[in-house]
């Protein structure tokens, strides 16, 4: 089994590749990365994946890879995935991940192959929810409060049309958050914990900044998001799109509770304008139960200890304050 995870090294691929090594000791897994990507996030598949650089907006590198794969299975992971970037380039942010993805489909095409395509949309394609639409079904409305958010509709919509007008086995998720260790410092409950282990440390004083504490969100662990994406390409319905979430919802300022609690430091909380967003979704809880139906799918680790086990990371990253010579 060829297995292709366009942006391997990145927090999610990296969970992935892992999961599918272990999954399938005999399958050959690979993976494109940029010139420029880091790997520390691959130091535990070392050896066991087949790394191919390329520019995913440059239709004949993404061919080349297609070709050196020759892939049962693509999980198109690789994006601009952070909303608050993407009011600052908005651009570059459509440019990257519509175009990426029409590539993979439009080589798939010109080389006469089938793979099963598991697009990774977002939750963030609902953008505004009111009310008495909670908690999300796949069918309600779609309206995208950012840039990103616009580039995922675009993903999803061109998966449809693509599924639809050449029968490419194309399934479409739309994951709600999710973490876990690795997770990058720009996502909020990565820097609320990597803050606090700073100040754990005495790096910083004990004062947590933060954004907008009321939004809501709809956590699973990054563990159980990659079981699920193998369960979409294995037993999802090509043409369908699926929620994927935990169907429980947490105000930002309950992460924030979370994590004093986890830790021994008394820390104050400051709003920093800087972190608010020009326009923010106020709540996204999902309702999975469609994918639950057909995969059997269920998450199984708690958000607690998620927020554990990124604090444990940090932990181990950080570097201790360098001491003051007298």
């Amino acid at each position: 089994m060829n297995v292709l995870i366009t942006g391997i090294s990145g927090f999610v691929g990296s969970y992935l590749a892992e999961y599918l090594i272990e999954k399938f000791p005999d399958a050959a897994i690979y993976g494109t990365i940029r010139w420029r990507s880091r790997t520390e996030n691959l130091t535990q598949v070392n050896g066991k994946v087949k790394l191919i650089e390329c520019d995913l907006k440059d239709f004949s590198s993404v061919k080349s890879a297609l070709e050196q794969s020759n892939p049962e299975y693509i999980f198109h992971l690789a994006a601009q995935s952070y909303v608050v970037t993407s009011f600052h380039a908005p651009q570059d942010t459509l440019i990257t991940n519509v175009t990426s993805e029409l590539n993979i489909f439009e080589a798939c095409r010109s080389l006469k192959i089938s793979p099963v395509i598991q697009i990774a949309g977002s939750s963030e394609e609902y953008g505004l929810v009111y009310e008495n639409e909670l908690p999300i079904k796949e069918e309600n409305p779609l309206r995208p409060l950012s840039p990103y958010a616009v580039s995922k509709v675009g993903q999803d919509m061109l998966g449809y049309q693509y599924y639809q007008s050449y029968k490419l086995p194309i399934v479409r998720t739309r994951a709600f958050n999710h973490s876990g260790p690795r997770r990058g410092h720009v996502f909020v409950e990565s820097n609320f914990s990597k803050q606090v282990v700073e100040m754990e440390k005495g790096i910083i004083p004990p004062v947590l900044k933060v954004g907008n504490l009321s939004a809501v969100r709809d956590y699973t662990d990054v563990r159980d998001i990659v079981k699920a994406y193998w369960l979409a390409v294995e037993k999802g319905e090509p043409g369908e799109v699926y929620n994927i979430c935990t169907g429980k919802g947490y105000p930002i300022s309950a992460i924030v509770e979370m994590l004093k609690s986890l830790s021994n430091v008394k820390i104050t909380v400051e709003p920093d304008p800087s972190r608010m967003r020009p326009s923010d979704v106020p709540v996204l809880i999902g309702d999975s139960s469609k994918f639950k139906k057909k995969t059997g799918w269920n998450p199984e680790i708690p958000f607690e200890k998620t927020l554990s086990d990124i604090l444990h990371y940090w932990r181990e990253r950080v570097p201790e304050k360098a001491s003051t010579a007298t």
